[in-house]
């Protein structure tokens, strides 16, 4: 079979009868009563899932969800059943567990166009560590790797880069290749002023894309946890938050550079702080630093996150790119 890259170059005699082990990126929230209360990245997955059924594949979809520590009840995909049933207009099997015997047999036993989801892929310690025998035993419940799973396809995980090496091809789903079509544009040949979001809890997982934006971009908005580590960089007190105490270098590093470059890299105008991490905390929004007590990441923060700069900047851009993960 020729290389392939995207799902949309395989064809009913590639997928026809084939098992196809979908990555995709079903980690939505969840309310008290396990109900979907933002369905967004279930309909995200759905023209690619439809697409596979389509061309009669037996389609096994992977996910993680939330962030468990081991096997934990109250991250079961068994919750977003019905939903992804309902959008995909078919009975969505859910399996038990990801890998081992029965799921074999469960997957053994899909139709052509069929849909079986597997259990929270997290709740393997291996996934996440990219552990080699167990991205095989993922593997070898299918025949085409598909991922469309753009939320996660940063992190070298099991399910995300390790199946890759032993299913071929290995392909990107529609939502993955729409947005790295975006990416390629918007980087490559961007239209003046440009303008990047960047967050994440570490400066540690963000000093590529950080550095080669530098070389890009006019404005550089930064956010999330790693924040703290560059507001601690500057002199400011950032109470009990999250700072990589080995990266501030680092970040005085980034800054300078930016100045050299001519790039106005921005942190928020305003964060929210509290004496836990509780729905019942104590909360306030207060402006810049010093911070007394624990400054909660970007999740946490209101709409007012860059609100000075928004409308003298960020509104005036032509390219606008996101990198929130």
């Amino acid at each position: 079979m020729a290389t392939k890259k995207s799902v949309s170059s395989l064809k009913e005699a590639d997928l026809k009868g084939k098992r196809v082990f979908v990555r995709v990126d079903l980690n939505v929230p969840l309310d008290d009563n396990f109900n979907i209360t933002d369905d967004t990245r279930i309909r995200a997955a759905v023209p690619t899932i439809k697409y596979l059924m389509g061309h009669g594949a037996r389609v096994i979809l992977s996910s993680h969800l939330g962030r468990p520590k081991g096997v934990t009840p109250k991250y079961s995909l068994k919750p977003l059943v019905p939903r992804l049933s309902e959008l995909l207009g078919v009975d969505v099997k859910m399996a038990n567990d990801c890998i081992g015997v029965e799921v074999e047999k469960i997957v053994a036993e899909i139709p052509e166009g069929g849909v079986l989801l597997l259990e929270n892929v997290r709740f393997y310690k291996e996934e996440e560590k990219n552990d080699p025998e167990f991205a095989k035993k993922l593997a070898s419940l299918a025949e085409i790797y598909v991922n469309d799973a753009f939320g996660t396809a940063h992190r070298a995980h099991a399910s995300t880069e390790g199946v890759a090496k032993y299913l071929k091809p290995a392909v990107a789903g529609f939502l993955m290749q729409k947005e790295l079509d975006y990416l390629v544009g918007a980087v490559a040949n961007p239209k003046k002023p440009f303008a990047a979001i960047v967050g994440g809890s570490k400066v540690s997982s963000k000093i590529g894309v950080i550095e080669s934006l530098l070389e890009k971009v006019d404005l550089l908005f930064l956010g999330g946890g790693m924040i703290y580590t560059f507001y601690k960089a500057q002199g400011h007190s950032v109470g009990s938050s999250l700072v990589e105490e080995d990266k501030l270098d680092l970040a005085t590093s980034l800054i300078e550079k930016a100045k050299v470059k001519g790039v106005k890299l921005l942190l928020p105008a305003d964060v929210l702080v509290a004496d836990k991490f509780a729905p019942d905390a104590n909360s306030k929004v207060l402006c810049h630093c010093p911070f007394k007590l624990c400054a909660l990441p970007l999740e946490q923060f209101g709409q007012i996150l860059f609100w000075v700069t928004k409308e003298h900047a960020w509104m005036h851009t032509s390219t606008r790119n996101w990198n929130v993960i």
